[in-house]
C-alpha cells in the first residue's frame, strides 16, 4: 500500500472573472502592436456531472427487532460518505463499520437519526463496508454489508499503438467517415489493452478534409455531446488529444461533424482504470526544449527524419503529459513523441505544414531513466518547443474523474465572459482539485497570437478585494492561430494552491475563447 497524502478541498465548480494585465510576452510573441482591452465581471458557470457517481445500498436482512440499513456514496475520487440507519428510535446504539481496508470506527446512532460518516481509501479498487450493531438490552444484533467502488481512475501507459485509420482499415471500415456520422472503435480488448477500464488517451487526427466541420468523441452508447474535441477546414490534417470515456461494451465514437466526409486515424498512449496504477501530479507549465535556443537539447532546428533525446521525469515516472510545438518548419511532416530507448512507431502527434507553428497536447510513457525521443518526420529541418504539464507515477494519488462534457466559458455568447482582453487574461476560479482536463478552442481570430493556460497566484477573495497581484506572464504556449484560423487544444491544467486558471491572450488582436471541461484530477 502507498504512503499517500490525502488532502479535502471543495466539491464544486465555483465562480469566475477576467483579468487584465500589461506585460511583455515571453514566448513566441507576435510584434504587431495594438491597443490593450479589459474585459467584464464573470456569471457562475454550469456544473459538470461526474460520470461513475454512484450510490451502493446494503440488503435489508435484519429483524423487525433491530435492522441496520447501509447506503454509501460516492463523495470523491477515494471517499465515500456512509449513511447508516436503523429501524428503532431509541434508545442509541454503537455501530461498527468495518470500511475493508483495515480499518474500523465506532459511530452512534438510532432509528430517528441518520448518522453520515466520511472515509477515504487510500488506494483504488472495490471494498466491502461491514457495519455491526448490538443491542445489549434485548441480545440482538445485526451485521450488513455494501460492495463499493471507488469513482477515480489512475492511468497505465500503452503504446503508442495506432489503433484507427480510416485510411487503410484499421481500427474500422476503409473509407472515409460520412458527413454527420459516427465510426465506432474498440479500445477495451484490442490488442494488449485490458477490458473494464473507464477512458482512454487517444491522439485523434482529422486528414483528406474537403470542407470545415469538428470531431467529437464520446463513450457508445452515451448521448453525443455538444462539446468538440477537433476543428477543421478544408485541405486540412488536424490532430489534438483526447481522454475520452469508454462505454460500457469497450468502445468509443469518433463523430464527424462536417458535410463532407473525412479521414479519422487514433493512436492510444494509455488508459485509465478503477485500480491502482499512476496517479497525476500536475505542474505550473515549464519549458524542457527549444531548440531555436538550445535549451534542453542542441540549438538549431531538428534535421529532417531526425530526432533528439531529453530526460523529463525522475525515477518512478511511467508518463509525462507534454505540450509538443512545432515551429519554423521549411516543409510538411509530422512529429513522432514516443519513450527514450525504444523505435520510433507509426504514429505521429503533431501534423504541421511548410511554415506552419501549431501546438498539441501529448501524453506518453517515458523510458526507463524518464527520457523521451522526439522524431521530425519531415524531410527538411524543423524547430521544436516541448513543455511539461505534469507527470504520471505509482507515487501520485491524484486519480482521474471524467465529467460529463460542459461548456464552461464562451465568450462569444456572454458578455460576463468577454471580450477576451488582447495582451491580458480571464481568470476562471474551480474548486480545488488537483487538475482540471479542458479542451481549449480560440475563434474568430484577427491577427496572430498564441494562448497559454497557466495557474493564477491569486485567490478568489484578491480579486473580490482588488488585492490580486500581477500574475507572471507564462512563457509556455498551448496553441498558436493566425487571423481566420480556428484552432483548438487539449489542456490538463493546474489550479495552483488556490484552485484559479489563467486562460492569456497573448496576441495583440481580438479573439474568441471556448473551454470545455471533460474531466478533473483529484486526489481526495
Amino acid at each position: 500500500m502507498r504512503n499517500r497524502r490525502l488532502v479535502r478541498s471543495a466539491a464544486a465548480i465555483v465562480a469566475a472573472g477576467i483579468g487584465f494585465l500589461p506585460g511583455t510576452a515571453q514566448a513566441a510573441d507576435p510584434i504587431k502592436p495594438a491597443a490593450q482591452a479589459a474585459g467584464a465581471p464573470a456569471v457562475d458557470p454550469a456544473q459538470g456531472v461526474a460520470a461513475g457517481l454512484a450510490t451502493f445500498t446494503s440488503a435489508a436482512t435484519g429483524s423487525a427487532q433491530l435492522s441496520l440499513f447501509l447506503s454509501a456514496r460516492t463523495s470523491s475520487a477515494h471517499g465515500f460518505e456512509l449513511t447508516t440507519s436503523l429501524n428503532r428510535a431509541a434508545p442509541p446504539l454503537d455501530t461498527t463499520i468495518d470500511w475493508g481496508d483495515g480499518t474500523t470506527e465506532t459511530v452512534t446512532a438510532a432509528g430517528a437519526w441518520e448518522t453520515r460518516t466520511m472515509h477515504t481509501y487510500k488506494e483504488l479498487g472495490e471494498y466491502t463496508i461491514k457495519a455491526t450493531v448490538v443491542d445489549p438490552a434485548l441480545g440482538t444484533s445485526d451485521t450488513e454489508e455494501v460492495r463499493v467502488k471507488t469513482l477515480g481512475s489512475e492511468f497505465t501507459p500503452y503504446g503508442p499503438t495506432r489503433l484507427l485509420d480510416t485510411r487503410s482499415g484499421t481500427g474500422a471500415v476503409k473509407g472515409k467517415v460520412p458527413g454527420y456520422s459516427s465510426t465506432r472503435l474498440k479500445v477495451a480488448g484490442n490488442g494488449g489493452i485490458p477490458a473494464g477500464f473507464t477512458a482512454v488517451a487517444l491522439n485523434v487526427t482529422a486528414t483528406n478534409t474537403t470542407s470545415g466541420g469538428h470531431v467529437s468523441v464520446f463513450a457508445s452508447g452515451a448521448t453525443r455531446p455538444t462539446a468538440s474535441n477537433i476543428n477543421f477546414e478544408a485541405v486540412q490534417t488536424v490532430p489534438n488529444l483526447v481522454i475520452a470515456q469508454v462505454g460500457a461494451d469497450g468502445y468509443v465514437e469518433l463523430y464527424n461533424g462536417g458535410w463532407e466526409p473525412v479521414d479519422l486515424i487514433a493512436d492510444v498512449t494509455g488508459h485509465f482504470g478503477r485500480q491502482e496504477a499512476s496517479g497525476y501530479a500536475p505542474q505550473a507549465p515549464a519549458r524542457v526544449v527549444d531548440t531555436r535556443d538550445g535549451t534542453g537539447t542542441q540549438r538549431g532546428p531538428v534535421a529532417g527524419q531526425g530526432s533528439f533525446t531529453v530526460k523529463v521525469a525522475q525515477p518512478g515516472a511511467t508518463a509525462v503529459a507534454l505540450n509538443v510545438t512545432v515551429t519554423n518548419p521549411q516543409e510538411a511532416g509530422h512529429l513522432t513523441v514516443h519513450p527514450a530507448g525504444q523505435a520510433a512507431p507509426s504514429t505521429s502527434n503533431v501534423n504541421f505544414t511548410a511554415g506552419q507553428t501549431v501546438a498539441n497536447s501529448v501524453i506518453v510513457p517515458v523510458g526507463k531513466d524518464g527520457e523521451i525521443t522526439v522524431r521530425n518526420g519531415a524531410w527538411a529541418p524543423s524547430d521544436v518547443i516541448v513543455d511539461l504539464v505534469g507527470t504520471y507515477s505509482t507515487a501520485s494519488a491524484s486519480a482521474y474523474v471524467p465529467v460529463a462534457p460542459v461548456r464552461q466559458i464562451d465568450t462569444r455568447e456572454s458578455w460576463s465572459k468577454g471580450p477576451w482582453p488582447t495582451r491580458g487574461y480571464l481568470w476562471q476560479a474551480f474548486s480545488r482539485e488537483q487538475a482540471w482536463v479542458l479542451n481549449t478552442t480560440v475563434t474568430h481570430t484577427r491577427g496572430a497570437g498564441f494562448l497559454s493556460v497557466a495557474p493564477d497566484p491569486n485567490s478568489t477573495g484578491n480579486y473580490a478585494d482588488r488585492t490580486a497581484v500581477t500574475p507572471e506572464r507564462p512563457v509556455s504556449s498551448t496553441l498558436n492561430w493566425t487571423a481566420g484560423k480556428t484552432v483548438a487544444n487539449l489542456v490538463q491544467a493546474s489550479g495552483g494552491d488556490n484552485g484559479i486558471v489563467d486562460f492569456w491572450n497573448q496576441g495583440w488582436d481580438r479573439a474568441d475563447l471556448i473551454v470545455d471541461v471533460f474531466g478533473y484530477y483529484d486526489n481526495r
